[in-house]
Parts: C-alpha cells; sequence; structure tokens
C-alpha cells in the first residue's frame, strides 16, 4: 500500500528514542520529512545522521518549555516549506498509588504531558499548510482502563483522549483529522523502568506478557507503522479514535 506520505512534513516529539523514534522512522521510510524534538541532543544528531537532512531535523528541547511547539513548527517550515501535521509522545508521568502521589507531582505530571500535548495540537492547527493536516497522540490503554500503580496516566490520559474527540469535532470541518495511539507493552526505556521497580523484574516482565493474547511485548517498529498509517491519507477517513497498539491486552471495548 502507498501511504502517500512523500514530502509530507510532521513534527516528532520524545524523538529520541522509543515510540517517538520509532514513528519518525516509519515516517521517513514512507518518504515523509520530519522535525525531531527531544532534549538529548547527542541522540537527535544520531538520528539526523541515520535518516539523512534531507529527511530529518533536530529542534533540542523539552516540551514543558511553552516556546517549543512553535520553534519545532518554525523549523519545519523554513526547513521544508510546509507542515502536514504531527505525532505527539510524551514523557511518562511517575508511578504510584493515589494516595502516594504529591500535589507538586500532579502538577508537574499535568505541565509536562498535558499542556504539553494542547500546544503542539494547537500550533499545528494555527500554522499547518496542508488541507488535511493530521495529528497522532500517543496515549495509553490507562484511556479506556486504569492501569495498577500509574495514578497520574490514569488520571492524565484520559483527559487528553477528551480534548482529542472534541479537536476532531470542532477541526474536522476543515480537513484536519487526529487520533490517539494507546500502546499497551511495548519494549521501551519506560517499560524497562517500571519492571525495574519489582523485586524481581524478571519475573515481573514474564507475568505481564501472559497477561496479553499475543503473549509478548509489542517492538517499537509495531507501532511507528500504525501511527505512520494514521497520519497517512491512507487513513483518510479516520479521525477521533483511539486506536489501541496492545498486543489484545486491552479489555474495553
Amino acid at each position: 500500500m502507498d501511504l502517500q506520505l512523500t514530502d509530507r512534513v510532521f513534527i516528532v516529539t520524545a524523538a529520541s528514542s522509543g515510540l517517538g523514534r520509532a514513528s519518525a522512522a516509519a515516517l521517513v521510510a514512507e518518504g515523509a520529512k520530519v522535525v525531531l524534538v527531544a532534549r538529548r541532543q547527542e541522540v537527535l544528531a544520531e538520528a539526523v545522521a541515520e535518516f539523512g537532512p534531507d529527511f530529518a531535523v533536530a529542534v533540542t528541547a523539552d516540551l514543558a518549555d511553552p516556546e517549543t511547539a512553535g520553534r519545532a513548527a518554525t523549523a519545519a517550515l523554513d526547513s521544508f516549506g510546509r507542515l502536514d501535521g504531527a505525532l505527539i509522545s510524551v514523557g511518562g508521568p511517575p508511578a504510584g498509588p493515589v494516595a502516594g502521589i504529591t500535589a507538586d507531582q500532579w502538577q508537574q505530571a499535568f505541565d509536562s504531558v498535558f499542556l504539553p500535548t494542547l500546544r503542539v495540537i494547537t500550533t499545528v492547527i494555527e500554522r499547518t499548510t496542508a488541507p488535511d493536516p493530521a495529528i497522532g497522540v500517543v496515549l495509553s490503554t490507562s484511556v479506556k482502563s486504569p492501569l495498577a500503580g500509574l495514578t497520574t496516566s490514569n488520571g492524565l490520559r484520559p483527559g487528553l483522549g477528551m480534548s482529542i474527540k472534541q479537536v476532531a469535532d470542532e477541526h474536522g470541518p476543515e480537513g484536519l483529522r487526529i487520533n490517539g495511539l494507546l500502546p499497551g507493552r511495548i519494549t521501551t526505556e519506560r517499560t524497562r523502568h517500571l519492571d525495574s521497580l519489582a523485586e524481581d523484574p524478571d519475573a515481573a516482565r514474564a507475568q505481564r506478557e501472559r497477561t496479553i493474547p499475543l503473549r509478548r511485548a509489542g517492538e517499537p517498529a509495531e507501532f511507528g507503522r500504525v501511527a505512520a498509517f494514521l497520519l497517512s491519507p491512507a487513513a483518510s477517513y479516520i479521525t477521533g479514535s483511539m486506536i489501541a497498539v496492545d498486543g489484545g491486552a486491552l479489555r474495553a471495548l
């Protein structure tokens, strides 16, 4: 299938590793160009070298900085002359039970997860040059079902999911599409960190994988291919949807 992504330009956040990096790689493989946003300059430089300077530029910045979204859009327009959308991924908020999360931690999670996502969405809406822009937002299966011990994710991700539905309603008439992606257990630095919190990380990982119908964790590239499809014209009639990429683990419809 031709995803019709050649020469389209997307901002990709949290692009230095994990789901962001894998999504950027999938987009470039389909002929798209990307603006890679992350905090680790050296890793971003490696990604630009891998993808090639004709297909990727880097913006070293923290998404919590209110100026980052605008800088990324400017980089897209200055480097490639257009902006067709974004794949928005942010760091995972801290783990812990409800009673173990302080007010400061809630505020920090809101400032680093919720607000940056909305800023990038708003910036793409304001500055896109495309008649059919597309946005993908990396959320979590916690949008539909709570995850044990991940209180802040359980609190913030569903709100972002509803915001995506509202953006789809408000801007669909203009041609914009926006969808949420709900990764389950995929082998990234984040999942390895969560496993490391257990007394026996290997046993914890094995136990969690036994609850997945496919009986394994996903690979970042498997997620990246879904992200590239949803951002492409091939998915032209999909918007306002929450797409699980989880090996069947989510029990909610």
